[in-house]
């Protein structure tokens, strides 16, 4: 009997893999980190193989947890870091260069040209997004450009290009494919047509034939070969992480918002079923494709979340685990007047600042390693307190409450200050692992192991909810001292 549903779940430093049974609930989950590259300053990059090695192995390593059969399992969902940009040879299944990361800047120069030359306004009506190097069309065509010989063998059809999801289902199954919610985040995809746009792929001189078939986010695509669980088992959900954690966090109507606190932070309500438009600098994408259906999100988007508490591990060297920054931070009553801007790799929404730096101010000789612990926390906090801003302006309805997820939602501190800054209720689901949970959701929905949406809503359930409890004075003094910090950051890397 088939009784669970396997969730691969691909992150930016680490992948992941959660068993889950028909209440929605863990069975049991592995996850392994793998190298970051960081060849130049502003470039990030993956090696893909170490991404499918590390994907495979926690698949299986959950599996022999369980004690379950690859038999027993009805179906797989993948979801993925986004817009991060993978090229492989279509015969022998070998990366032709290592994997451009989303957070890589490289070609912000790209973007500029395009700005300068008036494409920004058609791109965004177009996509729904910024002209950005965080989007994988710029990725691609660098790689293109770069890779001796890539452009040749691309246009001779040799070549593959995915995001991480493609490139899973590739490894798994031998099929080239990628959902609706992913394939929007390339600045290749149009929002309207739900179709690779012929006219952005001329101005990027991409050609068709490298490009992915786009397919349903709950669907049947393939059958993962019998090699790699001991049985052929479905591949049935594939959706961008935080379109998934939307999905799982049970946001299925308009004007519900969840915030995902992963490597970065990204913010999304449901716009509903036509795709929405931002005067704000959020970004508007593809929710998911569900039974011939599409719903679409209004997005705001920061760079640098969780993966600042790892800068705190593994670059100032200040905690051993990540999980120790609550401790360290609460030692200490509030940050001493510290403001920590993460823009590591630029800032994202509201500001998309290529060249912003990561900036600490308002530092004195009594600042401690907790004080700078605090404000690396308070950060995240205050760069998902601007994305709501933006949100409620653009939606022009009021947002009654934030649900919460991800690795550092675990952290009681952060929950309370983001409670606090938003000034409205931060609630924490019993699972907090619902990028995983989304993708199952989906592969389950399409297999027939759940039967509807509405049947999965009812599963979803609160574990804790952080109320409000600064006032309004003290809220926007905190807010306008965080801007003044900001300011101090963009443009760093320009002058």
């Amino acid at each position: 009997m088939q009784q669970y549903i396997l969730a691969l779940d691909q992150g930016t430093t680490s992948s992941r893999a959660i068993l889950f049974g028909r209440a929605g609930q863990p069975v049991a989950s592995s996850q392994h980190e793998y190298p970051q590259h960081f060849p130049q300053p502003g470039w990030v990059e993956h090696d893909a193989l170490d991404i499918w090695h590390s994907q495979l192995a926690c698949a299986r390593e959950v599996l022999r947890q369980a004690g379950v059969q690859a038999s027993q399992v009805a179906a797989i969902g993948i979801a993925n870091q986004r817009e991060t940009t993978v090229l492989w040879d279509r015969a022998t299944g070998e990366p032709v260069a290592r994997a451009i990361v989303w957070q890589d800047r490289r070609t912000a120069a790209m973007c500029d040209r395009l700005r300068e030359e008036g494409k920004a306004a058609e791109i965004q009506e177009r996509t729904g997004l910024e002209v950005d190097a965080y989007f994988s069309a710029t990725k691609l065509q660098w790689l293109l450009a770069q890779v001796p010989g890539a452009r040749e063998r691309a246009e001779r059809g040799e070549l593959a290009f995915g995001t991480v999801d493609s490139w899973l289902v590739y490894r798994l199954c031998g099929r080239h494919v990628t959902d609706a919610s992913n394939a929007s985040r390339t600045m290749l995809f149009n929002l309207h047509t739900l179709r690779w746009d012929e006219a952005l792929l001329a101005l990027f001189d991409i050609p068709q034939g490298v490009l992915p078939e786009v397919v349903a986010s709950s669907e049947v695509v393939g059958l993962a070969a019998e090699e790699w669980f001991g049985a052929a088992i479905p591949i049935a959900g594939i959706a961008g992480d935080q379109q998934a954690a939307t999905f799982g966090q049970a946001c299925h109507r308009k004007g519900l918002v969840k915030n995902t606190y992963g490597t970065g932070c990204f913010m999304l309500m449901h716009a509903g079923a036509t795709p929405p438009r931002s005067h704000n600098r959020l970004l508007s994408t593809v929710g998911w494709t569900v039974n011939g259906a599409t719903d679409y999100l209004l997005e705001g988007s920061v760079f640098m979340g969780g993966a600042t508490v790892q800068w705190l591990r593994d670059g100032l060297r200040i905690i051993k685990q990540s999980q120790d920054v609550e401790a360290l931070a609460l030692s200490v009553p509030d940050s001493g007047g510290v403001m920590l801007v993460p823009a590591f790799t630029g800032l994202g929404a509201p500001h998309w600042d290529q060249y912003a730096r990561g900036t600490i101010v308002g530092m004195t000789r009594g600042t401690t390693a907790a004080h700078i612990a605090r404000a690396a926390v308070e950060a995240i906090a205050y760069q998902s307190a601007e994305l709501l801003v933006s949100m409620q302006k653009d939606a022009a309805c009021a947002v009654t409450e934030i649900r919460a997820d991800g690795g550092a939602a675990r952290n009681d501190l952060l929950m309370q200050f983001q409670a606090d800054l938003l000034g409205v209720p931060v609630l924490r689901p019993r699972v907090t692992e619902t990028t995983a949970l989304g993708a199952a959701y989906l592969a389950g929905l399409a297999v027939g192991y759940w039967d509807s949406v509405d049947d999965i809503a009812r599963q979803w359930q609160v574990e804790r909810r952080f109320e409000p409890g600064m006032d309004a004075g003290r809220r926007a003094e905190l807010m306008a001292r965080w801007g003044r910090a900001v300011e101090h950051a963009k443009g760093w890397a320009q002058v």
